[in-house]
């Protein structure tokens, strides 16, 4: 079975392959950000979903692939046309969670499965949730809680914390302040996008504070880091892999060495799955995974599964099919908790230089098996 795969620039679509879209296949449509400055993190989401489709084989997927370029709007139109023109059965791929909430709510209204590789916005973890919703990556808030565990591991007792203004930046300040047990030196929300942090450097320089906790994905990150690096500040940073992970640590350089940052999957974890996805992955792209990509390669392996064991034509059986998860995840052991989110180890995790090429290496374990806190607002 062949794949028609599109990726899109904007609105416009550089071409199909020439192999027709038989009946019987599932029409995955990818959303991701592909342009500006969270390009890196949707690249490694599809690349990762495609190594999995590659492995597969004969697998039965049409993979429509098209670029979001960060902007709710444009994520709407491009959600809308793979629905009515290319008749997806699955939505997926969209990194920022403004951009989820402005998707998933109508796409899974209207009978589509939508399977999140990234965003986790605490609204469709809890009271929004739904039945054909499933995140293979966390909730916004868990890897940050993770944080918070970390920093009252290290003793930090006066910490400042700051992300960007929108669903996953105060997702990511609420879960740091749910487990975090010391005191705020400050408290900053930024703009989506910022690139010039100066103002923001300099309170921290003036506050009383023995550390930082920050979330700034993408570009966000490579920008502060740099200005960070630059500014004479040598207060700790603590975070999350979705700021400090492969996406972004060359182009932060020796600026990130020492964070202290939390993910549910590192390049080191010893599993069959894992290492032979490190290999593949880095044979196929000739650049080493990120944390996204390793979410798109597990999403994907989520869908070959329930694809297995029912036809998506039966909603039921195959919804069944996918909160199963019976597939080899690349963070070891996953399974969903009742809103459809993961249940899973969260790691602590030290940036490092080994053979030249910055990266993260376990050094603790912040969570064994966390659950995050709106599932029970969850009536499905």
């Amino acid at each position: 079975m062949t794949i028609t795969k599109r990726t899109l620039s904007g609105a416009a679509a550089l071409m199909l392959s020439a192999a027709a879209v038989q009946a019987d296949e599932v029409t995955v449509g990818m959303i991701t950000t592909l342009s500006g400055g969270g390009a890196g993190l949707g690249t490694d989401v599809r690349d990762g979903f495609q190594l999995a489709l590659d492995e597969a084989g004969e697998h039965g997927i049409n993979f429509v692939v098209e670029d979001d370029a960060q902007s709710p709007e444009t994520a709407v139109q491009v959600a809308d046309r793979m629905i009515q023109s290319e008749r997806a059965d699955i939505l997926t791929g969209i990194i920022f969670s403004n951009l989820a909430m402005a998707v998933v709510p109508s796409a899974v209204a209207q009978g589509l499965f939508y399977l999140s590789p990234n965003a986790g916005p605490s609204a469709l973890a809890g009271e929004n949730c739904h039945e054909n919703y499933f995140n293979v990556a966390w909730q916004n808030d868990a890897l940050h809680e993770a944080a918070a565990v970390a920093a009252n591991d290290l003793g930090y007792e006066n910490t400042f914390i700051m992300a960007p203004n929108y669903p996953a930046g105060t997702d990511a300040l609420n879960g740091f302040k749910r487990y975090y047990e010391g005191e705020l030196a400050g408290e900053l929300l930024t703009s989506v996008g910022q690139t010039d942090y100066a103002s923001e450097i300099a309170e921290i320089r003036d506050s009383d504070a023995d550390s930082v906790f920050l979330f700034l994905p993408g570009g966000m990150g490579i920008s502060f880091m740099g200005q960070y690096d630059d500014s004479g500040v040598d207060l700790p940073i603590v975070s999350a892999g979705f700021t400090f992970d492969q996406d972004n640590l060359p182009a932060m350089g020796s600026a990130a060495l020492g964070v202290v940052n939390t993910g549910q999957w590192s390049p080191d974890l010893d599993n069959e799955t894992n290492l032979a996805f490190m290999d593949n992955f880095r044979a196929e792209y000739e650049r080493t995974p990120s944390i996204y990509a390793s979410q798109g390669y597990d999403t994907a392996k989520l869908i070959l599964s329930a694809m297995e064991k029912a036809d998506i034509s039966d909603q039921d059986a195959f919804r069944e099919a996918l909160r199963e998860a019976d597939f080899d995840s690349t963070r070891g052991d996953f399974a969903f908790a009742s809103n459809h989110h993961p249940i899973q180890k969260i790691h602590v995790r030290e940036v490092v230089e080994e053979d030249g090429e910055y990266t993260n290496r376990i050094t603790g374990v912040a969570f064994e098996e966390h659950q995050d806190v709106f599932g029970e607002d969850c009536q499905m």
